[in-house]
């Protein structure tokens, strides 16, 4: 009954997106958002019995589907999931829902097309998560971007035409250089395979020199650094979010981020994992800058969409960390951090939308006095805020605890620079917040705010429920990666290496 939930969970949005855009123009906008709003419910239905049907005890791939694709270069529809990326699918496929479910009323000018972009994209991120052909992967990972870069640069601010340009620069030196990789590993296959193979299992098997380890690691590192942000090609992060319309950025944030994250942990330690611990040390180094200087910079933001994307940059700084202090408790971290972070962030940016649609600034400065007019608003932007600060019995907290304690073990100084985090993300947290919810009404436009409505208000506190159910119980998502990070560590400590031809 299982046999092809993955094809589901990645087509089933992607056709209810064609079928979105056949409702045509603006006059069939009630069916258009009716359809997306269905094929986005199916595409979570479908991804559901992924979690209740894993088996947690082993890392080995599962609800495994292969086909053959293209026969002669031995390139294969080949879908899997482990513990590391089975929470993704169905991450994406919430997130999704609620971008929907977000823009029913905001957006007015190309409704049929706007559903559409986030259902294809859905889809095709579902792609990148269960992807094991290495071109299979490729394909996903690159068709994904382009429904990302229609939404900033169509629905988009002033600047969207910039940003989304800037965007793709970004990316495109970095797809080239993962591209040029996939291609080597596919040579080197042929020894061991006849006519290789792009099987990425088969990869992660195979023994290559330190001197090819370190190119290919240079080359994934660059790929998959752009898509997280990490510091320095972190700069086309906040210009795409200020740009971006609000489903744009929550889809950016919640999922987007993370799949150069992901990138590391199905490629970059397990295909080459003694060149991993070989640049561990500058990994170490640009994660901690994420972190501090980071935040530092979005202490003095004023747009408050740019300092929740500068925030974003920090907490993923913490992510990386935690995958390359090569423990368990670091990667888990790590993992718990990503998955928090598409809950908070998507909240954050939902909640700066909420304002935006009511009055069109982003400007801390145009605020104040918003809790008089709007105190269920205030309630749960202010549960929110404090969970991307990192407090305790939230699922902020849970991630950054666990990477600061692997930290501790590895090294103190780099805890100690990690922990600063709690320190500067409150600071900049509670500065934005104060300045625009409390104190008295600034002006009549924060005088005539009205407070959320019915449709809003499901939104938050669905997610106000994902971020303390998993602050205060993140073991059901923790006994699902265990196993396959303990799996992924093993291999990394046990890789063999052959002499420099």
């Amino acid at each position: 009954m299982y046999s092809h939930l993955l094809s589901l969970a990645i087509w089933t949005p992607i056709v209810a997106g064609f079928l979105v855009l056949a409702t045509g123009s603006d006059r069939n906008a009630g069916v258009a958002r009716g359809i997306a709003l269905i094929g986005a419910l199916l595409g979570l239905a479908v991804t559901l019995p992924l979690y209740t049907g894993f088996d947690p005890a082993t890392s080995t791939m599962q609800f495994v589907e292969i086909l053959r694709w293209i026969p002669f270069l031995n390139i294969r529809y080949a879908l899997g999931v482990d513990g590391i990326s089975v929470l993704f699918v169905i991450l994406n496929s919430f997130i999704t829902v609620l971008v929907i479910l977000a823009g029913w009323k905001v957006v007015e000018n190309k409704v049929a097309q706007y559903n559409a972009a986030f259902l294809i994209m859905s889809g095709l991120m579902n792609g990148i998560f269960t992807a094991l052909d290495g071109i299979l992967f490729y394909v996903f990972f690159e068709a994904s971007l382009i429904p990302l870069y229609i939404i900033v640069g169509v629905w988009g601010g002033p600047r969207r035409v910039y940003a989304a340009i800037k965007f793709f620069l970004y990316t495109l030196l970095g797809s080239l250089l993962f591209l040029l990789a996939l291609l080597y590993l596919h040579v080197e296959s042929m020894q061991y395979v006849k006519g290789g193979t792009f099987s990425i299992l088969d990869w992660q098997r195979m023994p290559l020199t330190l001197e090819a380890q370190g190119w290919l690691f240079l080359a994934f590192l660059i790929a998959f650094a752009v898509k997280v942000p990490m510091f320095p090609v972190h700069t086309w992060l906040p210009d795409a979010h200020v740009e971006a319309p609000t489903g744009g950025s929550v889809v950016l944030a919640a999922i987007a981020l993370k799949l150069g994250a992901y990138g590391f942990l199905r490629f970059s330690l397990p295909i080459t994992p003694d060149a991993a611990h070989e640049y561990a040390g500058l990994l170490i180094a640009l994660s901690l800058i994420a972190v501090v200087y980071i935040g530092l910079i979005a202490l003095v933001q004023t747009d408050m969409k740019k300092l929740v994307a500068y925030s974003s940059i920090a907490h993923m700084g913490f992510v990386t960390l935690g995958f390359f202090l090569f423990s368990a408790l670091g990667v888990e971290g790590a993992l718990v951090q990503m998955i928090s972070h598409g809950f908070v962030s998507a909240a954050m940016f939902l909640c700066i939308g909420v304002l935006y649609d009511r009055m069109h600034s982003r400007q801390i400065a145009d605020y104040g006095g918003v809790i008089n007019t709007m105190p269920r608003f205030a309630a749960l932007f202010l549960f929110f805020a404090m969970a991307n600060a990192g407090l305790p019995a939230t699922s902020g907290f849970v991630g950054e605890f666990m990477v600061i304690l692997a930290a501790v073990k590895f090294n103190f100084w780099v805890a100690f620079a990690a922990a600063s985090t709690l320190i500067i993300g409150a600071a900049y947290t509670l500065w934005m917040y104060k300045r625009v919810i409390f104190g008295a009404i600034a002006n009549d436009h924060v005088r005539a705010l009205t407070d959320l409505s019915r449709r809003e208000t499901l939104i938050l506190v669905l997610l106000a429920l994902c971020v303390l159910g998993m602050g205060l119980y993140p073991a059901p998502f923790t006994e699902v990666m265990h196993a396959s990070v303990q799996n992924l560590l093993d291999h990394i400590a046990h890789s063999k290496i052959l002499p420099i031809r």
